[in-house]
């Protein structure tokens, strides 16, 4: 897939610069042309010989110098590649990019190109989580720019968090889906569901859960990376929409259920949303007030069951329909039972107990369960789960050579 293929890498400054040293060596396995731009931070964790030794090319490191110019100048040296990789991307490279400064080699070229970039973020926790990094990713996103990680884990400055670069194989991955020419599920279409609903009391207050909706976007970008015309109706989260993918934003589960009927047929429904299962009967109209000393009541009411109603549609079930048990006791038993209720025909279990981290965080242990089978995935990031159950798609409708994407059926 990315035989013959030109990558040119930028090599920013952090510690994480040694595993680029294997993601040469990785691209260059699979006959991948690599060539290599270093900052000055950068040349402070590797040398150009190193780079240089692997990629098998000269490295590159000055905007002004003559000899470089004459040779490859930076607009052609950007130009030349087929992609853009950024790895590590310090916080200050990311900086850089949004607002088009171009003060240095590396952000010269990525400000002169018309090529996909994707870049693999590096730095520590408190840097990763600043409202400036992440206006700034924000931007990126919008404008296309691709993705791979960070990762949680133990950081050379000895905290623990979000910010550790993504392993060479992850980035490996992404190279690979931002250069196929012609996604997996390309002609399919999918439907996503994603975060949490707020069932209002009163015009203040409400019923939610503590779904960050992590998951459910990563799934919606996953299958968005292969092709597929992809549309996520999100509940109220903190995160930035996927780039490529239709968003609906909705607060209810009335209201999940309504856009997600609206959007099929698709081909592939996934319910990863923490829907509600109650509302209030009657929300009332002003702030409830607190009227004696005895506690209040709130009537409540069933709400749509959305993984049931796609499941069981009358005229558009989607051909497959996935479905998320979160659970806090008997995780497997209590899925294999939901999937059987619910009529859908894979469920990824999870363990939402406290003390997992589950809920908000980065990371996810799922229970993966069809009716023939299931299989436990050790715990890993939820960017890593969205992948590997999007390959688990791909499987599946690929054998299938009588099968016709929906979006094709219909023109």
């Amino acid at each position: 897939m990315i035989g013959g293929k030109r990558i040119l890498l930028i090599v920013s400054g952090g510690i994480a610069a040694y595993k680029s040293l294997e993601l040469i060596r990785r691209l260059r396995e699979r006959d991948a042309q690599v060539r290599c731009v270093l900052t000055a931070a950068g040349a402070q964790f590797v040398t150009p010989l190193s780079l240089a030794a692997l990629s098998e090319d000269k490295v590159y490191q000055e905007l002004f110098s003559l000899t470089d110019e004459a040779e490859m100048g930076h607009i052609e040296l950007s130009r030349d590649a087929d992609l853009l990789v950024v790895a590590p991307a310090s916080a200050d490279i990311l900086a850089k990019m949004p607002h088009g400064q171009a003060n240095d080699l590396a952000s010269t070229a990525l400000l002169a190109t018309d090529k996909d970039v994707l870049v693999a973020p590096a730095m520590n926790v408190r840097m990763w989580h600043h409202p400036a990094t992440q206006a700034n990713l924000e931007t990126l996103r919008q404008r296309g720019v691709h993705v791979v990680g960070p990762n949680e884990g133990a950081m050379a400055c000895g905290e623990f968090g979000l910010g550790r670069m993504a392993e060479p194989a992850e980035i490996l991955a992404a190279i690979e889906n931002c250069l196929s020419p012609r996604g997996s599920l390309t002609g399919y279409r999918a439907l996503v569901t994603s975060g949490p609903t707020y069932e209002p009391i009163d015009p203040v207050r409400y019923i939610a859960n503590r779904s960050s909706g992590i998951q459910g976007h990563a799934i919606a970008t996953a299958l968005a990376a292969q092709g597929a015309e992809t549309i996520l109706v999100s509940g109220p989260t903190q995160l930035p929409d996927p780039p490529g993918v239709q968003v609906h934003h909705v607060q209810t589960a009335a209201e999940m259920n309504h856009a997600c009927e609206a959007s099929l047929p698709v081909d592939v429904a996934v319910c990863a949303a923490a829907v509600a299962d109650w509302r209030v009967a009657a929300t009332a109209e002003q702030k409830i007030k607190k009227g004696g000393k005895g506690p209040q009541s709130l009537t409540l009411t069933t709400n749509p069951d959305i993984l049931h109603n796609l499941s069981h549609h009358p005229d558009r079930r989607p051909s497959l329909v996935v479905g998320f048990a979160a659970e806090t006791e008997r995780v497997v038993e209590q899925a294999v039972e939901k999937r059987a209720r619910k009529g859908c025909d894979w469920i990824l279990a999870n363990d939402v107990s406290s003390g997992t981290g589950t809920f908000g965080g980065q990371e996810n242990a799922v229970h993966f369960i069809r009716a023939a089978d299931q299989e436990s995935w050790p715990r890993m990031s939820k960017a890593q789960v969205a992948e590997r159950l999007t390959q688990k798609i791909v499987a599946h409708f690929a054998p299938d050579t009588d099968s016709t994407p929906v979006t094709e059926s219909a023109t």
